[in-house]
């Protein structure tokens, strides 16, 4: 891998980790027109940006790292459980589900559920305003929305928002809570990753993995303030939107 695929495979995963388009879905299509094999390298680079990402979550909240904030972080773990043990169960056939075909029909299907739910919602007053109001109920409903983020191009942030959204909490308190639940589920899956692929480190070039890093790091700080800034104006319709136009796109490519 080159130092200019390095930086936008790291400013696409920053990008797209945290809002509600599919950051796998994105990486996939990505490495496919780049002719990028998805070899163990690959996929350790991969693992790499990741973790950049997480880094960015914990920069941008550093605030909720402390005992004032304990309850909140149980909410997280228990969120955490469903999809924690679904993967771990049913990990192989989660691998089989990574294909082009797969992401382009749930780009188009997340991007239609987020209308219906916008259009359902649009005058609803939210009764959670603030993350740390949300119940044990709540936070484990959230967790179960975000399994079907297992399935390729659904969306890991996409499905939690939805998720959150359906049992009471607004826009804002839902991203914010998806930006926090992503820190167990990524340290989960780069860990896994990385006790995989960590051999194939040895001998990679240190400066396309240092490039990516950074990129996907300072892109996902940015996109997390950025996105917050965005909903407390407008809603997901633009988002909706986006995955339905370009999951056509993909679809029109593939066909072809």
């Amino acid at each position: 891998m080159d130092i200019l695929q390095s930086i936008i495979l790291g400013l696409i995963e920053g990008a797209t980790e945290f809002l509600p388009i599919s950051s796998t879905g994105h990486m996939i299509v990505a490495s496919e027109w780049m002719n990028i094999e998805q070899n163990d390298k690959n996929k350790a680079f991969e693992v790499i940006i990741q973790l950049a990402a997480i880094l960015a979550v914990v920069a941008n909240y550093s605030e909720k790292f402390s005992l004032k904030y304990m309850e909140l972080w149980q909410k997280v773990i228990l969120a955490f459980i469903p999809i924690g043990a679904v993967a771990l169960v049913f990990h192989s056939q989660i691998k089989a589900m990574f294909t082009v075909e797969t992401v382009v029909i749930m780009f188009i299907i997340g991007g239609v559920i987020f209308l219906i739910i916008e259009y359902f919602h649009k005058d609803k007053v939210y009764p959670i305003q603030n993350v740390e109001d949300l119940s044990y109920r709540q936070a484990m409903w959230i967790g179960v929305a975000q399994v079907f983020a297992l399935i390729p191009g659904t969306s890991r942030a996409g499905s939690t928002i939805i998720g959150a959204m359906l049992v009471g909490l607004s826009r804002k308190a839902s991203a914010e809570f998806s930006f926090l639940l992503a820190l167990p589920v990524m340290l989960a899956a780069s860990g896994f990753d990385l006790l995989k692929h960590y051999q194939d480190f040895i001998g990679m070039d240190i400066l396309p993995l240092l490039v990516g890093f950074v990129v996907a790091f300072v892109s996902s700080w940015l996109v997390m303030r950025l996105f917050i800034q965005f909903l407390e104006r407008f809603t997901f319709v633009a988002f909706g939107v986006y995955r339905i136009v370009f999951g056509l796109l993909l679809l029109w490519m593939v066909g072809t």
